[in-house]
């Protein structure tokens, strides 16, 4: 075996053995449960923003920058947990982070000020990060190899069902139960969770790697191929671009579309179902287009958050704008992990945790930028901003595709 075979190839080697076993489904169907209550915590602010700050006494931009505390810690944590994590088996590491979901939902949920609030999206911060570090190596241990791209998209696609539901959903209950209530919802779901994992994932001990806190710096490395540091560039730069506007969806639709709560809810899940379609539809645009698509989409959405400043206040017009939105963008992260892998064959996991953290710091600053100009000079400000640092996505895509041509040639 070659000094560069990446720990997911070993730990797929070393654990399942036996190409012929049924492998462990319910603990895949449990971790992708989990990702659905994951991506439903991170996110809900999203929907409940307005209530949120009225009930918090801060402004919509401050509440804004929850996700951006998430996305920080989410960094810090898929940076160090595979090294932090030491010889924990990886099972208990699971149901620890799925418990600490569940306290972070009940934290904000009977937060009686800002400050509570912030510390509960902080420990969302820290599951997100070790969760979606940790999800791809623990599906590998779970089934045969010739079944992991199977196990792989059902994990996944948790995520994309949160996509649908999460933000009407949250809208829809806040409606009725009040914000608290919805992030109190999250409690028995992460409750559900850490029992369907507890009942369902075996045993999985840590793999052998070293547990020094020095060798966390080593993720890094990957970026000195100039095909991958622009890649990285260019993926940071679509989720910021995306999470400038993103955020502020909900204030935008009432301040400036002027409807109410419940029309706010379906138009959030118009943009959920589009954005369901796009993540079934995006395969047959991958392969040898996978950096036309790359380029293509963030330029796309440029469009769309620019259209959207003129045609705010109609509509129709905004639901389909933000249906397409929902269709592009959601679509995307399935491009970008398909480049991972095509980049970083034979270190997908390094790669896969670089990604995770180039992520969450772009969508906490898209998130923190967003707020600062929502706050300040409005919605159409925020929008050409989006507009703007998605046209930069879309160029280093571009340039992304042409340094890899060089490397191969």
């Amino acid at each position: 075996m070659s000094p560069d075979t990446s720990v997911a190839e070993r730990e797929t080697q070393g654990s399942i053995g036996d190409e012929h076993r049924s492998g462990h489904w319910g603990g895949v169907f449990a971790m992708s449960f989990g990702a659905f209550a994951l991506v439903a915590s991170e996110f809900m602010p999203v929907s409940l923003l307005t209530p949120m700050a009225a009930d918090l006494q801060v402004s919509e931009g401050m509440v804004g920058q929850g996700i951006a505390i998430s996305g920080l810690f989410a960094v810090l944590t898929s940076l160090s947990i595979s090294t932090l994590a030491g010889s924990i088996n990886r099972k208990t590491l699971m149901i620890w982070l799925t418990a600490l979901m569940g306290f972070s939902g009940a934290l904000i949920a009977l937060a009686p000020g800002y400050l509570p609030f912030m510390i509960g999206r902080a420990f969302i911060g820290v599951v997100i990060g070790g969760f979606w570090s940790m999800s791809a190596a623990t599906a590998i241990r779970l089934v045969p190899a010739a079944r992991v791209p199977r196990a792989l998209a059902i994990v996944n696609g948790g995520n994309a069902l949160a996509t649908v539901l999460a933000a009407p959903l949250g809208s829809y209950l806040g409606s009725i139960i009040g914000w608290r209530g919805a992030f109190f919802c999250l409690v028995p779901v992460s409750a559900l969770c850490l029992a369907w994992l507890w009942f369902s994932l075996p045993s999985l001990t840590a793999p052998h790697r070293s547990r020094r806190v020095r060798d966390i710096f080593t993720i890094f490395t990957a970026l000195r191929e100039p095909p991958v540091a622009w890649g990285m560039a260019a993926c940071g730069a679509f989720f910021m671009g995306q999470f400038i506007l993103f955020t502020y969806v909900r204030p935008f639709l009432e301040t400036v579309t002027r409807i109410d709560v419940t029309a706010v809810s379906l138009v959030l899940l118009v943009l959920g179902v589009s954005g369901f379609a796009g993540t079934v539809l995006i395969g047959r645009f991958l392969g040898p287009g996978l950096y036309r698509t790359l380029t293509v989409i963030p330029a796309l959405m440029a469009l769309i958050a620019a259209a959207l400043i003129p045609f705010g206040a109609w509509l129709v017009a905004v639901v389909v704008l933000l249906g397409l939105w929902g269709l592009l963008g959601t679509s995307a992260p399935v491009a970008w992990w398909s480049w991972i892998a095509k980049a970083l064959p034979h270190n997908a996991e390094q790669g896969g945790g670089l990604m995770v953290a180039v992520v969450q710091t772009c969508i906490a600053l898209g998130s923190t930028v967003g707020g600062l100009l929502f706050d300040s000079i409005g919605y159409g400000g925020t929008f050409a901003c989006s507009a703007a640092v998605l046209l930069l996505a879309s160029v280093l895509a571009l340039v992304t595709s042409r340094a890899t041509q060089q490397a191969a040639s």
